[in-house]
């Protein structure tokens, strides 16, 4: 069991690093911009629980192998590339389509929740920062090691809800705005398609 002094600081840390620009936030603010905050908020819960897979790969020994294995790191980032350029693709093919009632159906909840989770999922970087980070704080004199690679994953997963959904909430506030605006909806799914293609070049460039 961790004490909570530590937990208080590797939380500070955890907020910290997720107010940082990154991918996984821009992802989130674009999508609740799109789509409205409710949007947003299951993107960020797909993108929180792939963190579990990070923490277990971690506390399980897994991310040894991408540190380690330059095929194995090469085959999961160019599926998450794929992705991304896959949701890049439906995000022109929807700039080119009559815009209407753009209000996301609750039953895409579900689909916007799997995309952050397979964003996540497929991002190795993800891995290996946890491998380096996590281990930081686990102290063997607290006891067994992997319950508290997991309570620490539990607060990043923590800091990462709160954080993004506070982002999304505040990009889906721009949803009422771009439903009244056929060409602001137009240019945001543009501008949506860029981002998922400049991040899918940023991921087939990454090195370990």
């Amino acid at each position: 069991m961790i004490s909570l002094d530590i937990a208080f600081t590797f939380f500070g840390f955890a907020l910290a690093l997720a107010l940082v620009p990154g991918p996984d936030n821009i992802f989130v603010m674009t999508q609740s911009a799109l789509f409205g905050r409710l949007s947003g908020i299951f993107v960020t819960l797909g993108l929180a629980t792939g963190l579990i897979f990070h923490t277990a790969a971690v506390a399980f020994g897994v991310a040894a192998i991408f540190e380690t294995s330059q095929f194995a790191f090469n085959v999961l980032k160019y599926i998450g590339a794929f992705y991304l350029a896959y949701l890049a693709y439906k995000s022109f093919r929807a700039a080119n389509k009559k815009l209407g009632n753009t209000k996301t159906p609750k039953e895409n909840l579900l689909v916007l929740y799997k995309r952050g989770l397979i964003m996540n999922i497929t991002n190795p970087k993800v891995t290996i920062f946890f491998l380096a980070f996590l281990p930081q704080f686990v102290d063997s004199k607290l006891g067994a090691i992997v319950p508290q690679f997991f309570q620490f994953g539990a607060l990043m997963i923590l800091a990462t809800i709160l954080i993004f959904s506070l982002i999304a909430i505040t990009a889906g506030s721009l949803g009422k705005w771009l439903n009244n605006s056929q060409s602001a909806m137009l240019w945001m799914n543009r501008f949506s398609g860029v981002i998922f293609i400049s991040l899918a070049a940023k991921l087939i460039f990454a090195q370990k």
